[in-house]
Protein backbone atom coordinates (compact mmCIF):
# COMPACT_ATOMS: atom_id res chain seq x y z
CA UNK A 1 0.00 0.00 0.00
CA UNK A 2 1.48 3.30 -1.05
CA UNK A 3 0.03 5.14 1.93
CA UNK A 4 0.19 3.96 5.52
CA UNK A 5 -3.13 5.41 6.81
CA UNK A 6 -1.90 5.03 10.38
CA UNK A 7 -4.49 7.44 11.81
CA UNK A 8 -8.04 7.88 10.55
CA UNK A 9 -10.68 10.37 11.67
CA UNK A 10 -14.44 9.96 11.37
CA UNK A 11 -16.64 13.07 11.52
CA UNK A 12 -20.25 12.26 12.35
CA UNK A 13 -21.02 9.27 14.55
CA UNK A 14 -24.51 8.41 13.42
CA UNK A 15 -25.38 4.92 12.23
CA UNK A 16 -22.92 4.99 9.32
CA UNK A 17 -20.10 6.88 11.01
CA UNK A 18 -20.22 4.76 14.16
CA UNK A 19 -20.20 1.59 12.10
CA UNK A 20 -17.21 2.77 10.07
CA UNK A 21 -15.30 3.76 13.21
CA UNK A 22 -15.73 0.28 14.67
CA UNK A 23 -14.92 -1.48 11.38
CA UNK A 24 -11.70 0.50 10.92
CA UNK A 25 -10.68 -0.04 14.54
CA UNK A 26 -11.19 -3.81 14.17
CA UNK A 27 -8.99 -3.68 11.07
CA UNK A 28 -6.13 -2.34 13.21
CA UNK A 29 -6.26 1.38 12.47
CA UNK A 30 -6.01 4.07 15.10
CA UNK A 31 -9.40 5.80 14.78
CA UNK A 32 -10.68 8.97 16.39
CA UNK A 33 -14.30 10.02 16.15
CA UNK A 34 -15.72 13.55 16.13
CA UNK A 35 -19.32 14.55 16.88
CA UNK A 36 -20.85 17.47 18.75
CA UNK A 37 -23.52 15.17 20.22
CA UNK A 38 -22.44 13.43 23.42
CA UNK A 39 -24.92 10.60 22.85
CA UNK A 40 -23.36 9.96 19.44
CA UNK A 41 -19.87 9.93 20.93
CA UNK A 42 -21.02 7.33 23.45
CA UNK A 43 -21.96 4.91 20.63
CA UNK A 44 -18.37 4.01 19.78
CA UNK A 45 -15.45 2.44 21.60
CA UNK A 46 -12.78 4.53 19.83
CA UNK A 47 -11.36 7.81 21.20
CA UNK A 48 -13.80 10.66 20.60
CA UNK A 49 -13.95 14.44 20.66
CA UNK A 50 -16.39 17.24 20.01
CA UNK A 51 -13.76 19.23 18.10
CA UNK A 52 -12.11 18.65 14.71
CA UNK A 53 -8.84 19.88 16.22
CA UNK A 54 -8.03 16.27 17.18
CA UNK A 55 -7.68 15.54 13.46
CA UNK A 56 -4.50 17.61 13.04
CA UNK A 57 -2.29 14.56 12.43
CA UNK A 58 -4.57 12.13 10.60
CA UNK A 59 -3.83 10.54 7.23
CA UNK A 60 -7.49 10.15 6.24
CA UNK A 61 -10.71 11.86 7.31
CA UNK A 62 -14.10 10.38 6.42
CA UNK A 63 -16.99 12.84 6.72
CA UNK A 64 -20.28 11.08 7.58
CA UNK A 65 -22.53 13.90 8.79
CA UNK A 66 -26.20 14.10 7.66
CA UNK A 67 -26.90 14.44 3.92
CA UNK A 68 -27.17 18.22 3.81
CA UNK A 69 -25.01 20.17 1.41
CA UNK A 70 -24.41 23.31 3.49
CA UNK A 71 -23.55 21.27 6.57
CA UNK A 72 -21.06 19.15 4.68
CA UNK A 73 -19.51 22.19 2.99
CA UNK A 74 -18.97 23.81 6.42
CA UNK A 75 -17.24 20.66 7.62
CA UNK A 76 -14.94 20.60 4.59
CA UNK A 77 -14.11 24.29 4.97
CA UNK A 78 -13.33 23.84 8.66
CA UNK A 79 -11.07 20.87 7.97
CA UNK A 80 -8.94 23.02 5.67
CA UNK A 81 -7.19 24.74 8.56
CA UNK A 82 -6.82 21.56 10.63
CA UNK A 83 -5.79 18.46 8.69
CA UNK A 84 -2.35 18.13 7.07
CA UNK A 85 -2.16 19.08 3.36
CA UNK A 86 -1.17 15.47 2.58
CA UNK A 87 -4.26 13.98 4.22
CA UNK A 88 -7.05 12.53 2.10
CA UNK A 89 -10.47 13.96 2.91
CA UNK A 90 -13.35 11.67 1.97
CA UNK A 91 -17.08 12.17 1.99
CA UNK A 92 -19.56 9.37 2.60
CA UNK A 93 -22.24 11.37 0.75
CA UNK A 94 -24.72 9.20 -1.13
CA UNK A 95 -26.65 11.84 -3.08
CA UNK A 96 -24.70 15.10 -3.02
CA UNK A 97 -22.03 16.28 -5.42
CA UNK A 98 -18.56 15.45 -4.11
CA UNK A 99 -17.25 18.08 -6.51
CA UNK A 100 -19.17 20.81 -4.68
CA UNK A 101 -17.69 19.60 -1.41
CA UNK A 102 -14.20 19.58 -2.93
CA UNK A 103 -14.63 23.22 -3.95
CA UNK A 104 -15.20 24.07 -0.29
CA UNK A 105 -12.02 22.21 0.75
CA UNK A 106 -8.57 23.74 1.09
CA UNK A 107 -7.04 21.00 -1.09
CA UNK A 108 -9.71 19.81 -3.54
CA UNK A 109 -7.26 17.45 -5.28
CA UNK A 110 -7.12 15.42 -2.03
CA UNK A 111 -10.93 14.96 -1.88
CA UNK A 112 -12.66 11.71 -2.83
CA UNK A 113 -16.05 10.14 -2.20
CA UNK A 114 -16.34 6.87 -0.28
CA UNK A 115 -19.94 5.69 -0.33
CA UNK A 116 -20.12 2.60 1.88
CA UNK A 117 -23.05 0.32 1.15
CA UNK A 118 -23.90 -2.98 2.79
CA UNK A 119 -21.09 -5.19 4.04
CA UNK A 120 -19.15 -5.35 0.80
CA UNK A 121 -19.47 -2.50 -1.70
CA UNK A 122 -17.88 0.96 -1.64
CA UNK A 123 -18.41 3.41 -4.48
CA UNK A 124 -15.18 5.38 -4.83
CA UNK A 125 -16.11 8.76 -6.32
CA UNK A 126 -13.53 10.69 -8.30
CA UNK A 127 -14.11 14.33 -9.16
CA UNK A 128 -12.49 16.50 -11.84
CA UNK A 129 -10.06 17.66 -9.11
CA UNK A 130 -9.11 14.31 -7.57
CA UNK A 131 -5.50 13.24 -8.03
CA UNK A 132 -5.29 9.71 -9.50
CA UNK A 133 -3.04 8.54 -6.65
CA UNK A 134 -5.74 9.52 -4.15
CA UNK A 135 -8.16 7.16 -5.88
CA UNK A 136 -5.49 4.46 -6.02
CA UNK A 137 -4.74 4.84 -2.31
CA UNK A 138 -8.43 4.63 -1.45
CA UNK A 139 -8.85 1.47 -3.53
CA UNK A 140 -5.81 -0.12 -1.89
CA UNK A 141 -7.15 0.69 1.55
CA UNK A 142 -10.50 -0.90 0.79
CA UNK A 143 -9.14 -4.06 -0.80
CA UNK A 144 -6.00 -4.53 1.27
CA UNK A 145 -7.22 -3.84 4.79
CA UNK A 146 -11.03 -3.79 4.83
CA UNK A 147 -11.93 -6.65 2.44
CA UNK A 148 -14.31 -4.33 0.63
CA UNK A 149 -15.12 -4.27 -3.08
CA UNK A 150 -14.41 -0.81 -4.53
CA UNK A 151 -16.24 0.44 -7.60
CA UNK A 152 -14.70 3.61 -9.02
CA UNK A 153 -17.31 5.97 -10.48
CA UNK A 154 -17.56 9.55 -11.63
CA UNK A 155 -19.27 12.24 -9.61
CA UNK A 156 -22.98 12.14 -10.35
CA UNK A 157 -25.79 12.90 -7.85
CA UNK A 158 -26.91 9.59 -6.38
CA UNK A 159 -24.02 7.63 -7.94
CA UNK A 160 -25.21 4.19 -9.07
CA UNK A 161 -26.76 2.82 -5.92
CA UNK A 162 -28.67 5.78 -4.51
CA UNK A 163 -29.97 6.72 -7.96
CA UNK A 164 -31.52 3.26 -8.29
CA UNK A 165 -32.51 2.68 -4.67
CA UNK A 166 -34.18 5.78 -3.29
CA UNK A 167 -36.85 6.37 -5.96
CA UNK A 168 -37.89 2.75 -5.36
CA UNK A 169 -37.95 3.22 -1.58
CA UNK A 170 -39.93 6.46 -1.87
CA UNK A 171 -42.51 4.80 -4.12
CA UNK A 172 -42.93 1.98 -1.60
CA UNK A 173 -43.55 4.55 1.15
CA UNK A 174 -46.18 6.23 -1.05
CA UNK A 175 -47.99 2.88 -1.41
CA UNK A 176 -48.44 2.75 2.36
CA UNK A 177 -49.27 6.45 2.63
CA UNK A 178 -52.06 6.17 0.03
CA UNK A 179 -53.47 2.99 1.55
CA UNK A 180 -52.81 1.10 -1.69
CA UNK A 181 -51.10 -1.71 0.21
CA UNK A 182 -50.00 -2.37 3.78
CA UNK A 183 -46.47 -2.20 5.04
CA UNK A 184 -46.27 -5.98 5.44
CA UNK A 185 -47.78 -6.69 2.04
CA UNK A 186 -45.39 -4.33 0.25
CA UNK A 187 -42.34 -5.88 1.91
CA UNK A 188 -43.57 -9.45 1.50
CA UNK A 189 -44.36 -8.84 -2.17
CA UNK A 190 -40.80 -7.75 -2.94
CA UNK A 191 -39.21 -10.51 -0.87
CA UNK A 192 -41.32 -13.37 -2.17
CA UNK A 193 -41.94 -11.98 -5.66
CA UNK A 194 -38.40 -10.81 -6.46
CA UNK A 195 -36.26 -12.79 -4.04
CA UNK A 196 -34.97 -9.63 -2.38
CA UNK A 197 -33.31 -10.13 1.01
CA UNK A 198 -35.29 -7.30 2.61
CA UNK A 199 -38.47 -5.43 1.75
CA UNK A 200 -38.23 -1.70 0.93
CA UNK A 201 -39.87 -0.42 4.12
CA UNK A 202 -37.60 -2.53 6.28
CA UNK A 203 -34.70 -1.06 4.28
CA UNK A 204 -35.94 2.47 5.04
CA UNK A 205 -36.05 1.57 8.73
CA UNK A 206 -32.49 0.26 8.55
CA UNK A 207 -31.18 3.33 6.72
CA UNK A 208 -33.18 5.63 9.00
CA UNK A 209 -36.23 7.64 8.00
CA UNK A 210 -34.38 10.89 8.62
CA UNK A 211 -31.45 9.82 6.45
CA UNK A 212 -33.83 8.59 3.74
CA UNK A 213 -35.60 11.96 3.83
CA UNK A 214 -32.31 13.87 3.58
CA UNK A 215 -31.05 11.75 0.66
CA UNK A 216 -34.33 12.11 -1.23
CA UNK A 217 -34.34 15.87 -0.62
CA UNK A 218 -30.80 16.13 -1.99
CA UNK A 219 -31.65 14.00 -5.02
CA UNK A 220 -34.80 15.99 -5.76
CA UNK A 221 -32.93 19.30 -5.53
CA UNK A 222 -30.55 18.11 -8.24
CA UNK A 223 -32.75 15.91 -10.43
CA UNK A 224 -36.13 17.66 -10.28
CA UNK A 225 -37.65 14.19 -10.66
CA UNK A 226 -40.80 14.17 -8.54
CA UNK A 227 -40.18 10.52 -7.71
CA UNK A 228 -37.39 11.88 -5.50
CA UNK A 229 -39.69 14.35 -3.71
CA UNK A 230 -39.91 12.79 -0.23
CA UNK A 231 -43.26 11.26 0.64
CA UNK A 232 -45.03 13.46 3.24
CA UNK A 233 -45.41 10.35 5.40
CA UNK A 234 -41.65 10.33 5.98
CA UNK A 235 -41.71 13.87 7.37
CA UNK A 236 -44.67 13.08 9.62
CA UNK A 237 -43.03 9.97 11.03
CA UNK A 238 -39.74 11.79 11.60
CA UNK A 239 -41.60 14.53 13.51
CA UNK A 240 -43.06 11.80 15.70
CA UNK A 241 -39.62 10.41 16.49
CA UNK A 242 -40.15 7.27 14.36
CA UNK A 243 -36.71 7.04 12.79
CA UNK A 244 -36.45 3.30 12.24
CA UNK A 245 -34.20 0.72 13.85
CA UNK A 246 -32.10 3.31 15.69
CA UNK A 247 -35.13 4.67 17.56
CA UNK A 248 -36.86 1.31 18.04
CA UNK A 249 -39.80 2.29 15.84
CA UNK A 250 -40.25 3.26 12.23
CA UNK A 251 -42.48 1.44 9.80
CA UNK A 252 -42.00 -1.50 12.13
CA UNK A 253 -41.69 -1.76 15.88
CA UNK A 254 -38.45 -3.46 16.91
CA UNK A 255 -38.17 -5.89 19.79
CA UNK A 256 -34.60 -6.92 20.59
CA UNK A 257 -33.59 -5.52 17.22
CA UNK A 258 -36.07 -7.61 15.23
CA UNK A 259 -39.18 -6.22 13.49
CA UNK A 260 -42.67 -7.31 14.49
CA UNK A 261 -44.37 -8.49 11.27
CA UNK A 262 -48.06 -9.15 10.69
CA UNK A 263 -49.17 -11.79 8.24
CA UNK A 264 -51.35 -10.78 5.31
CA UNK A 265 -55.05 -11.27 5.93
CA UNK A 266 -58.21 -11.07 3.89
CA UNK A 267 -61.34 -9.15 4.90
CA UNK A 268 -61.99 -9.63 8.61
CA UNK A 269 -65.17 -11.43 9.59
CA UNK A 270 -65.93 -12.47 6.01
CA UNK A 271 -66.47 -16.15 5.29
CA UNK A 272 -64.76 -17.57 2.22
CA UNK A 273 -66.71 -19.47 -0.39
CA UNK A 274 -66.06 -23.22 -0.47
CA UNK A 275 -63.63 -24.32 -3.16
CA UNK A 276 -63.52 -28.06 -3.81
CA UNK A 277 -62.73 -28.21 -7.53
CA UNK A 278 -60.64 -25.95 -9.73
CA UNK A 279 -60.47 -25.18 -13.44
CA UNK A 280 -57.44 -23.73 -15.23
CA UNK A 281 -57.60 -22.24 -18.73
CA UNK A 282 -54.41 -22.08 -20.78
CA UNK A 283 -51.58 -24.22 -22.08
CA UNK A 284 -48.43 -22.20 -21.42
CA UNK A 285 -45.79 -22.42 -18.71
CA UNK A 286 -47.84 -20.43 -16.20
CA UNK A 287 -51.02 -22.46 -16.75
CA UNK A 288 -49.10 -25.72 -16.41
CA UNK A 289 -47.45 -24.52 -13.21
CA UNK A 290 -50.79 -23.49 -11.71
CA UNK A 291 -52.31 -26.89 -12.53
CA UNK A 292 -49.36 -28.50 -10.73
CA UNK A 293 -49.70 -26.27 -7.68
CA UNK A 294 -53.42 -26.98 -7.20
CA UNK A 295 -53.11 -30.71 -7.88
CA UNK A 296 -50.22 -31.11 -5.43
CA UNK A 297 -52.31 -29.29 -2.80
CA UNK A 298 -55.05 -31.93 -3.18
CA UNK A 299 -57.54 -30.13 -5.43
CA UNK A 300 -59.17 -31.97 -8.35
CA UNK A 301 -58.20 -29.85 -11.38
CA UNK A 302 -59.50 -29.74 -14.91
CA UNK A 303 -57.51 -27.75 -17.41
CA UNK A 304 -58.91 -26.50 -20.70
CA UNK A 305 -56.84 -25.86 -23.82
CA UNK A 306 -57.74 -25.11 -27.44
CA UNK A 307 -56.80 -28.53 -28.80
CA UNK A 308 -55.97 -32.12 -27.84
CA UNK A 309 -52.38 -31.52 -28.94
CA UNK A 310 -52.00 -28.63 -26.50
CA UNK A 311 -53.60 -30.70 -23.75
CA UNK A 312 -51.08 -33.45 -24.39
CA UNK A 313 -48.24 -30.92 -24.23
CA UNK A 314 -49.47 -29.66 -20.86
CA UNK A 315 -49.69 -33.20 -19.51
CA UNK A 316 -46.17 -34.00 -20.75
CA UNK A 317 -44.73 -30.86 -19.15
CA UNK A 318 -46.63 -31.52 -15.92
CA UNK A 319 -45.44 -35.14 -15.78
CA UNK A 320 -41.85 -34.08 -16.39
CA UNK A 321 -42.00 -31.51 -13.59
CA UNK A 322 -43.56 -33.97 -11.14
CA UNK A 323 -41.05 -36.70 -11.99
CA UNK A 324 -38.26 -34.22 -11.39
CA UNK A 325 -39.75 -33.41 -7.98
CA UNK A 326 -39.91 -37.14 -7.15
CA UNK A 327 -36.28 -37.62 -8.20
CA UNK A 328 -35.25 -34.78 -5.87
CA UNK A 329 -37.20 -36.30 -2.98
CA UNK A 330 -39.67 -33.39 -2.85
CA UNK A 331 -42.68 -35.51 -3.84
CA UNK A 332 -43.57 -39.09 -2.93
CA UNK A 333 -45.47 -40.01 -6.07
CA UNK A 334 -46.37 -38.29 -9.31
CA UNK A 335 -49.16 -40.79 -10.03
CA UNK A 336 -51.28 -39.60 -7.10
CA UNK A 337 -51.01 -35.96 -8.23
CA UNK A 338 -51.76 -36.84 -11.85
CA UNK A 339 -54.84 -38.77 -10.78
CA UNK A 340 -56.38 -35.46 -9.71
CA UNK A 341 -55.81 -33.83 -13.12
CA UNK A 342 -58.14 -33.93 -16.09
CA UNK A 343 -57.86 -32.37 -19.54
CA UNK A 344 -60.47 -30.88 -21.85
CA UNK A 345 -60.81 -28.75 -24.96
CA UNK A 346 -64.35 -27.65 -24.05
CA UNK A 347 -65.24 -24.80 -21.70
CA UNK A 348 -68.48 -26.66 -20.90
CA UNK A 349 -66.43 -28.94 -18.64
CA UNK A 350 -65.92 -25.98 -16.30
CA UNK A 351 -69.64 -25.81 -15.50
CA UNK A 352 -69.37 -27.27 -12.01
CA UNK A 353 -65.99 -26.01 -10.72
CA UNK A 354 -65.84 -23.62 -7.78
CA UNK A 355 -62.85 -21.60 -9.01
CA UNK A 356 -61.55 -20.92 -12.51
CA UNK A 357 -58.05 -19.50 -12.99
CA UNK A 358 -57.40 -17.96 -16.41
CA UNK A 359 -53.79 -18.06 -17.64
CA UNK A 360 -54.03 -17.34 -21.35
CA UNK A 361 -52.03 -14.89 -23.47
CA UNK A 362 -51.62 -11.34 -22.09
CA UNK A 363 -54.04 -9.80 -24.59
CA UNK A 364 -57.03 -7.86 -23.28
CA UNK A 365 -59.36 -8.75 -26.14
CA UNK A 366 -58.59 -12.45 -25.73
CA UNK A 367 -59.14 -12.31 -21.99
CA UNK A 368 -62.42 -10.39 -22.27
CA UNK A 369 -63.77 -12.90 -24.78
CA UNK A 370 -62.77 -15.73 -22.46
CA UNK A 371 -64.50 -14.14 -19.47
CA UNK A 372 -67.68 -13.72 -21.49
CA UNK A 373 -67.55 -17.45 -22.13
CA UNK A 374 -66.82 -18.30 -18.48
CA UNK A 375 -69.73 -16.11 -17.42
CA UNK A 376 -72.05 -18.15 -19.64
CA UNK A 377 -70.64 -21.54 -18.64
CA UNK A 378 -69.70 -21.42 -14.95
CA UNK A 379 -72.23 -21.95 -12.17
CA UNK A 380 -73.50 -19.03 -10.06
CA UNK A 381 -71.11 -18.26 -7.19
CA UNK A 382 -68.03 -19.64 -8.91
CA UNK A 383 -64.97 -17.41 -8.47
CA UNK A 384 -63.42 -16.28 -11.74
CA UNK A 385 -59.75 -15.33 -11.46
CA UNK A 386 -57.25 -13.84 -13.91
CA UNK A 387 -53.49 -14.22 -13.64
CA UNK A 388 -52.79 -11.04 -15.60
CA UNK A 389 -49.62 -9.25 -14.58
CA UNK A 390 -50.24 -5.91 -16.28
CA UNK A 391 -53.79 -5.61 -17.62
CA UNK A 392 -56.72 -4.12 -15.64
CA UNK A 393 -58.65 -6.83 -13.81
CA UNK A 394 -61.79 -4.69 -14.02
CA UNK A 395 -61.72 -5.08 -17.82
CA UNK A 396 -62.08 -8.83 -17.36
CA UNK A 397 -64.77 -8.34 -14.71
CA UNK A 398 -66.93 -6.05 -16.85
CA UNK A 399 -66.94 -8.62 -19.63
CA UNK A 400 -69.20 -10.67 -17.33
CA UNK A 401 -72.59 -10.09 -15.73
CA UNK A 402 -71.06 -10.96 -12.34
CA UNK A 403 -68.11 -8.58 -11.82
CA UNK A 404 -68.39 -9.15 -8.08
CA UNK A 405 -67.09 -12.71 -8.62
CA UNK A 406 -63.93 -11.67 -10.50
CA UNK A 407 -60.55 -11.27 -8.79
CA UNK A 408 -56.92 -11.13 -9.81
CA UNK A 409 -54.64 -13.98 -8.71
CA UNK A 410 -51.21 -12.97 -9.96
CA UNK A 411 -48.96 -16.02 -9.59
CA UNK A 412 -45.26 -15.60 -10.23
CA UNK A 413 -43.20 -17.74 -12.56
CA UNK A 414 -42.36 -20.55 -11.96
CA UNK A 415 -45.63 -21.03 -10.09
CA UNK A 416 -44.60 -24.27 -8.29
CA UNK A 417 -41.57 -22.48 -6.82
CA UNK A 418 -42.51 -18.84 -6.25
CA UNK A 419 -44.33 -18.29 -3.00
CA UNK A 420 -46.04 -14.96 -3.74
CA UNK A 421 -49.56 -14.44 -5.08
CA UNK A 422 -50.91 -10.91 -5.48
CA UNK A 423 -54.64 -10.85 -4.70
CA UNK A 424 -56.02 -8.00 -6.80
CA UNK A 425 -59.48 -6.67 -5.98
CA UNK A 426 -61.41 -4.32 -8.26
CA UNK A 427 -64.00 -1.75 -7.25
CA UNK A 428 -66.58 -4.49 -7.84
CA UNK A 429 -64.95 -7.53 -6.20
CA UNK A 430 -67.07 -8.95 -3.36
CA UNK A 431 -65.36 -9.23 0.07
CA UNK A 432 -66.06 -12.98 0.25
CA UNK A 433 -64.28 -13.43 -3.10
CA UNK A 434 -61.18 -11.72 -1.66
CA UNK A 435 -61.51 -13.93 1.41
CA UNK A 436 -61.77 -16.98 -0.86
CA UNK A 437 -58.65 -15.94 -2.75
CA UNK A 438 -56.74 -15.69 0.52
CA UNK A 439 -58.01 -19.00 1.82
CA UNK A 440 -57.22 -20.85 -1.39
CA UNK A 441 -53.75 -19.39 -1.93
CA UNK A 442 -52.94 -20.05 1.73
CA UNK A 443 -53.95 -23.70 1.27
CA UNK A 444 -51.45 -23.88 -1.61
CA UNK A 445 -48.62 -22.88 0.70
CA UNK A 446 -48.38 -19.47 -0.96
CA UNK A 447 -48.12 -16.04 0.62
CA UNK A 448 -51.02 -13.83 -0.54
CA UNK A 449 -50.73 -10.04 -0.50
CA UNK A 450 -53.58 -7.57 -1.06
CA UNK A 451 -53.58 -4.74 -3.55
CA UNK A 452 -56.06 -2.80 -5.62
CA UNK A 453 -56.51 -2.99 -9.36
CA UNK A 454 -54.04 -0.64 -10.98
CA UNK A 455 -51.16 -1.09 -13.40
CA UNK A 456 -48.29 -3.17 -12.08
CA UNK A 457 -50.02 -4.11 -8.82
CA UNK A 458 -47.23 -4.11 -6.16
CA UNK A 459 -44.24 -5.97 -7.57
CA UNK A 460 -44.17 -4.78 -11.15
CA UNK A 461 -45.03 -1.20 -10.15
CA UNK A 462 -41.95 -1.10 -7.92
CA UNK A 463 -39.65 -3.32 -9.95
CA UNK A 464 -39.89 -2.03 -13.50
CA UNK A 465 -39.29 1.69 -12.87
CA UNK A 466 -36.09 0.66 -11.07
CA UNK A 467 -35.09 -1.49 -14.06
CA UNK A 468 -35.92 1.37 -16.42
CA UNK A 469 -33.76 3.73 -14.35
CA UNK A 470 -30.86 1.29 -14.71
CA UNK A 471 -31.28 1.29 -18.50
CA UNK A 472 -31.35 5.09 -18.53
CA UNK A 473 -28.14 5.15 -16.50
CA UNK A 474 -26.50 2.82 -19.01
CA UNK A 475 -27.81 4.91 -21.90
CA UNK A 476 -26.22 8.00 -20.32
CA UNK A 477 -22.84 6.16 -20.30
CA UNK A 478 -22.41 6.70 -16.57
CA UNK A 479 -21.56 3.04 -15.98
CA UNK A 480 -21.61 -0.20 -17.95
CA UNK A 481 -23.84 -3.25 -17.45
CA UNK A 482 -21.29 -5.13 -15.34
CA UNK A 483 -20.63 -2.15 -13.07
CA UNK A 484 -24.33 -1.51 -12.47
CA UNK A 485 -25.13 -5.20 -11.89
CA UNK A 486 -22.17 -5.50 -9.53
CA UNK A 487 -23.24 -2.40 -7.60
CA UNK A 488 -26.72 -3.85 -7.09
CA UNK A 489 -25.71 -7.40 -6.19
CA UNK A 490 -22.93 -6.37 -3.81
CA UNK A 491 -24.52 -3.19 -2.50
CA UNK A 492 -28.10 -4.38 -2.03
CA UNK A 493 -27.63 -8.14 -1.78
CA UNK A 494 -30.08 -8.68 -4.65
CA UNK A 495 -29.95 -12.13 -6.32
CA UNK A 496 -29.14 -10.53 -9.69
CA UNK A 497 -28.49 -7.12 -11.15
CA UNK A 498 -31.00 -5.20 -13.27
CA UNK A 499 -29.55 -6.19 -16.66
CA UNK A 500 -29.27 -9.85 -15.80
CA UNK A 501 -32.90 -9.71 -14.65
CA UNK A 502 -34.10 -7.83 -17.74
CA UNK A 503 -32.52 -10.45 -19.98
CA UNK A 504 -34.29 -13.21 -18.03
CA UNK A 505 -37.69 -11.49 -18.02
CA UNK A 506 -37.43 -10.51 -21.67
CA UNK A 507 -36.88 -7.00 -22.95
CA UNK A 508 -40.15 -7.06 -24.90
CA UNK A 509 -42.11 -8.03 -21.79
CA UNK A 510 -40.30 -5.38 -19.76
CA UNK A 511 -40.99 -2.70 -22.35
CA UNK A 512 -44.69 -3.60 -22.49
CA UNK A 513 -45.02 -3.38 -18.70
CA UNK A 514 -43.13 -0.08 -18.55
CA UNK A 515 -45.37 1.36 -21.26
CA UNK A 516 -48.44 0.26 -19.28
CA UNK A 517 -47.13 1.98 -16.14
CA UNK A 518 -46.37 5.17 -18.05
CA UNK A 519 -49.80 5.19 -19.70
CA UNK A 520 -51.65 4.76 -16.41
CA UNK A 521 -49.67 7.07 -14.14
CA UNK A 522 -48.42 9.71 -16.62
CA UNK A 523 -45.21 9.86 -14.60
CA UNK A 524 -42.37 11.31 -16.73
CA UNK A 525 -39.86 9.10 -14.94
CA UNK A 526 -41.81 6.02 -16.09
CA UNK A 527 -41.29 6.79 -19.78
CA UNK A 528 -39.45 3.77 -21.25
CA UNK A 529 -35.77 4.39 -21.87
CA UNK A 530 -35.06 4.82 -25.60
CA UNK A 531 -32.30 2.22 -25.34
CA UNK A 532 -34.81 -0.40 -24.19
CA UNK A 533 -37.10 0.43 -27.11
CA UNK A 534 -34.21 0.27 -29.57
CA UNK A 535 -33.05 -3.14 -28.37
CA UNK A 536 -36.57 -4.55 -28.66
CA UNK A 537 -36.94 -3.09 -32.16
CA UNK A 538 -33.69 -4.80 -33.11
CA UNK A 539 -34.99 -8.15 -31.87
CA UNK A 540 -32.57 -8.30 -28.93
CA UNK A 541 -35.05 -9.60 -26.36
CA UNK A 542 -32.76 -11.24 -23.81
CA UNK A 543 -31.88 -14.84 -23.12
CA UNK A 544 -34.73 -16.20 -25.24
CA UNK A 545 -33.08 -14.71 -28.37
CA UNK A 546 -29.53 -15.22 -27.07
CA UNK A 547 -28.96 -11.48 -27.05
CA UNK A 548 -30.25 -8.64 -24.93
CA UNK A 549 -28.09 -6.40 -22.79
CA UNK A 550 -25.52 -9.19 -23.06
CA UNK A 551 -24.66 -11.52 -25.93
CA UNK A 552 -25.24 -15.08 -24.69
CA UNK A 553 -24.37 -16.74 -28.00
CA UNK A 554 -20.72 -15.85 -27.42
CA UNK A 555 -20.58 -17.41 -23.98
Amino acid sequence: MSRDFARIGIIGLGTLGAGLAEELARAGFYVVGVDIDSAARARVSVPVSSSVEVLSDVDLVIEAVPERLELKKRVFAELGSVVPPSAIVASAASALSVTELAVAAAHPHRVVGLHFLGDSLVEVVRTVFTDPEVVDDAVELLTGRLDRNPLVVGDRPGLITSSLLFAYLNQAVSFVESGYATRDDVDAAMRYGCGLPTGPLAVVDRIGLDTTFDVLTALYAQSGDRRHAPSPLLKQMIAGGLLGVKSGRGFYTYVDGSPVVDSSVGPEGVEARPVRTVGVVGSGTMATGIVEVFAKAGYPVIYVTRSDAKSAAVLAALTKSLDRAVAKGKLASSAEVLSRVGASSSYDDLADVDLVVEAVVEDLDVKRTLFETLDAVCKPGAVLATTTSSLPVIECATATKRPQDVVGLHFFNPAPVMKLVEVVSTVSTAPDVVATAHAVTGSLGKHPVNCRDRAGFIVNALLFPYLNDAVAMLDAHYADTDEIDTAVTLGFGYPMGPFALLDVVGLDVSLAIQKELHTEFHEPGFSPSPLLSHLVAAGYLGRKTQRGFRDYARK
